[in-house]
């Protein structure tokens, strides 16, 4: 076939999306096609047309693309449409995001008609970026445009999604024209790769054993045939940690889950896939919380403190999530953006949802403030680089610059976002506007007409921008994290940046026990609007599950402020209304009047978890819990509880 010969580069391709009834097997009709021809890494023509179909329209189908019933009644039947396509395909190559489907659907449609399919060369840029971007996971073709930059201004058109799709081929193409000579050999790059087939009985050939464990850990050996027996009946059915020890005692891993006995027990189903530490397993301990997030940072220090084998890494994070930071303690200090928050003295800002409006967001503050673009290492240079040129740079790689300058610049930069009320990202725009303002009346119109560009931009930017637009230490935040089933529930102190204390507080009592542990963490925090905090580097994960689980639960009751013991009672029955829907968070301002802690007891580890982060213990005075601690108690504890091994 001589299309299948013709160089990739000089090819023309036509990129077609089809919208359908929604409908499964032969119920499945075309509503609507749109297609546009690139050639040479450009988009050209672009078409479109609704389609007749004969099944009604579902109200969910309706509600997800536009369109309507009343629309595919007035529209040309199939057999009016496809022979347009047929004639556009002809000589081209066939190009779709999910090509099987495409295909599929046309081809179903063109037997219904009694045509034949014409059946062109067809490339996938899902398979496409599958093999020229193996670092990217998603590959949804809303995720592929944004990971490419490429705006997308309407999704699940016809026409819409064939654009994006054409934009997406276009980005890709060169790379595509670097691997592959003729279609013939890009068909044979994006082709599938075929698993290799197991031999047959008597052929002679070894089959290997299938592997049980994709990820080998270390220290536990090789597999037995048969896996222990573990009773998980006397496991509590709430959130906690669960954890797997050998026989001599030693910790094979931790894990948590909103329903310890049947999380535990799933490990050890017969359609899991057994990993090593399974067949070692003679022993399960158990610690239950009030809440999936007092799970999670117990979860998170005991991994940290016993190190098992059989948890490889540490993974609580979301790896959409990113987070502004600047780092003081280093010199003429830079803006960078990272997936997790800094550790030392420093600002962070977040978390935030989408990498490249943050780096955006970073850049432009860059600019406005004259902060460095470099690396956090500072070179000498000789002669300004070409944001210095540009005046977006005050250069303090010269070595000229006064350090006094550079910080005021740095604080003026940082301001919005560490103030303890209000919306950091309009308290940015107001300030670029008043500068603009300031150089207007100077009579500098450039510089003016550029700050309203910048001030422009930043708008778009915010509010695209998801997350939390405000430094981690600016307010102290208390978090109320309910119980799934029960009454209870988990307090969170999140103060100057760091997890101050958390414990179990039963909902259903007064707020007095609450208010008195919160006067007295408010404490350790810093100044209020103070720019930086200090976070030691092992709790840097701790803040991040924290924000994470925060930014997860955005509809929650807030007050501000929060210390007065009649206010957080009233907070408390909210939440205790709210309870199981999602987390609870309230602002707190430090209060001048210290209050005499309660005394009592709290459940602890040997990780510590049910206290304060670090410093002195100070604990709040809870209902003993039905079940016993199952962990290892600390070392101050008067009678450590007798652990009782499950096997």
């Amino acid at each position: 076939m001589e299309l299948l010969q013709q160089a990739i580069a000089t090819t023309e391709f036509l990129v077609v999306d089809t919208e359908t009834n929604g409908l499964g097997g032969d119920s499945c009709e075309v509503t609507e096609i749109g297609f546009v021809l690139v050639g040479g890494g450009e988009l050209h023509d672009r078409w479109q047309s609704l389609v007749h179909t004969n099944l009604p329209l579902r109200r969910g189908i309706q509600r997800f693309t536009g369109i309507t019933q009343a629309m595919v009644d007035d529209a040309p039947p199939p057999e009016a449409v496809l022979p347009l396509l047929e004639e556009r395909l002809r000589g081209r190559v066939m190009v779709a995001h999910n090509a099987p489907f495409d295909r599929r659907v046309l081809a179903q449609a063109f037997t219904r008609l009694g045509a034949q399919w014409p059946q062109p060369p067809v490339l996938c840029t899902a398979a496409l970026a599958r093999t020229l971007l193996p670092l990217q996971r998603e590959r949804r073709l809303g995720a592929l445009a944004d990971a490419l930059g490429i705006e997308v201004v309407q999704a699940h058109r016809a026409l819409a999604d064939a654009e994006t799709c054409a934009r997406v081929l276009c980005a890709l193409f060169p790379r595509l024209c670097a691997h592959a000579g003729t279609v013939a050999e890009a068909l044979a790059l994006l082709a599938p790769k075929r698993r290799r087939r197991r031999p047959a009985p008597g052929s002679g050939r070894r089959a290997r054993a299938p592997s049980t464990d994709a990820r080998p850990t270390a220290g536990v050996g090789s597999l037995p045939a048969e896996l222990p027996q573990l009773d998980f009946g006397e496991l509590p059915r709430d959130p906690g940690v669960y954890l797997f020890r050998d026989d001599a005692g030693r910790a094979l891993y931790v894990g948590k889950s909103v329903s310890i006995r049947s999380r535990a027990r799933a490990h050890f189903a017969p359609s899991a896939p057994r990993a090593q530490w399974t067949a070692h397993a003679r022993h399960v301990d158990y610690e239950p919380t009030q809440s999936e997030l007092g799970a999670l940072v117990l979860e998170n220090r005991l991994i940290k403190e016993l190190r098992p084998p059989g948890n490889v890494r540490l993974a609580h994070g979301d790896d959409r999530l990113v987070y502004i930071r600047c780092r003081l303690d280093i010199p003429f200090p830079i803006l960078e953006v990272a997936a997790a928050p800094a550790a030392g003295h420093a600002v962070t800002i977040g978390p935030l949802r989408g990498r490249r409006l943050a780096l955006e967001l970073v850049e432009q503050l860059d600019s406005l403030f004259g902060l460095r673009h470099c690396a956090r290492k500072l070179v000498r240079r000789e002669h300004p680089s070409a944001y210095g040129q540009m005046g977006r740079c005050l250069s303090p790689c010269l070595g000229d610059l006064d350090p006094n300058l550079y910080r005021r610049r740095l604080d003026a930069a940082l301001e919005a976002f560490v103030a303890p009320h209000g919306d950091g990202g309009g308290r940015l725009v107001g300030h670029v506007y008043a500068q603009m303002r300031e150089a207007a009346a100077e009579h500098r119109y450039e510089r003016a007409l550029w700050l309203r560009r910048r001030a422009r931009r930043l708008t778009v930017i915010l509010h695209r921008l998801q997350g939390l637009l405000q430094a981690t230490h600016a307010v102290p935040r208390l978090i109320l994290a309910p119980h799934p089933a029960g009454s209870g529930g988990d307090a969170f102190w999140l103060v100057a940046g760091r997890l101050a204390g958390w414990g179990p507080v039963p909902l259903s009592d007064s707020a007095t026990e609450l208010h008195a542990r919160t006067a007295v963490l408010l404490r350790r925090g810093g100044r209020v609007g103070e720019l930086g905090a200090h976070v030691p580097p092992e709790e840097v994960d701790e803040v991040r599950i924290l924000g994470s689980y925060l930014l997860s639960h955005p509809h929650t009751p807030a007050l501000e402020p929060a210390p007065e013991a009649g206010r957080l009672a009233a907070f408390l029955r909210e939440v205790r209304q709210e309870k199981g829907s999602s987390t609870t968070s309230a602002r707190t301002e430090p209060t001048p009047t210290p209050t005499p802690v309660p005394g009592g007891a709290s459940r602890r580890t040997s990780a510590s978890a049910s206290g304060p982060s670090r410093g002195e213990s100070v604990v709040l005075a809870t209902r003993p819990t039905g079940r016993p601690s199952k962990l290892i108690s600390s070392p101050g504890a008067t009678a450590p509880p007798q652990r009782r091994p499950r096997s």
